[in-house]
């Protein structure tokens, strides 16, 4: 989304709280071991529980989801950031990924 702050993974801090927006089924098949699930259909009414990380780095699968999140939060006055991507970037680039399942992680 145009105008949406965003960071490559290649920047995002090795140990950086993420947000993650996913559907809790794509979490558990694999998610960033410092991320935290906030999926984006529960959003509005969890708001309160937002993390108070500046920026907020927010992801999803391939960044679609997450860059609509950030566009809605940074309307609401939170520092919030798209990771370009997604996980699905996050992976390729070989950063850390861990599955609730022990199964083999899928992103």
């Amino acid at each position: 989304m145009n105008g949406v702050p965003t960071v490559p993974v290649a920047d995002v801090p090795a140990d950086a709280p993420l947000l993650d927006v996913r559907e809790p089924d794509e979490w558990a098949a694999g998610h960033a071991p410092t991320a935290r699930l906030l999926p984006m259909s529960e959003l509005i009414e969890r708001i309160d529980e937002l993390p108070d990380d500046d920026p907020l780095y927010v992801v999803c699968r391939s960044g679609g989801r997450s860059a609509r999140v950030v566009a809605y939060l940074a309307a609401q006055g939170y520092p919030a950031v798209n990771v370009d991507g997604g996980m699905q970037a996050w992976s390729a680039q070989g950063r850390a990924v861990v599955a609730d399942s022990g199964t083999p992680q899928i992103v």
